[in-house]
């Protein structure tokens, strides 16, 4: 399973939204692609998407930048994966079972369908608040000790 560039990109986006020092205060998308390494156009064009769809809040301008517009631990993977790319499953028989003549005695069939239902379950389970809390845990622990 191939993750689109989209959907890390906004995800990363969300996570740093969600660890700033200062929650309320506006980010800018220049300071999020730089930190995320992301292309600030393409990053624009992502945070377009979320800000229409109501996971951020965007405003123009001197004082502008980027908020959530909810708390990071409402906000799961799945959401996001969903806004940002729809929802495909790994083969269209598994949507559709017509789309094969196999696909009533397929062994592949469930096999994907489990892929499928494992992955969704652990997008549903996980939030943007849960990859923050990673996040500072990870930078903690490679933190060098002064």
């Amino acid at each position: 399973m191939r993750i689109p560039m989209k959907v890390d990109y906004g995800v990363r986006a969300l996570v740093d939204l969600a660890l700033q020092a200062e929650p309320g205060k506006p980010v800018r998308t220049r300071d999020i692609a730089g930190r995320q390494s992301i292309p600030e156009p393409y990053l624009d064009q992502v945070l377009t998407t979320l800000n229409k769809f109501g996971f951020i809040r965007s405003r123009r301008g001197p004082q502008g930048g980027h908020v959530l517009a909810r708390p990071a631990k409402e906000i799961t993977l799945d959401d996001v994966v969903t806004t940002l790319e729809g929802r495909s499953a790994p083969l269209d028989c598994i949507e559709d079972i017509s789309e094969c003549t196999l696909a009533v005695g397929c062994a592949q069939r469930s096999i994907w369908q489990d892929v499928e239902q494992a992955v969704h379950q652990v997008l549903t389970t996980t939030t943007v608040g849960d990859l923050a809390e990673r996040q500072r845990s990870t930078a903690e622990f490679v933190s060098p000790i002064a």
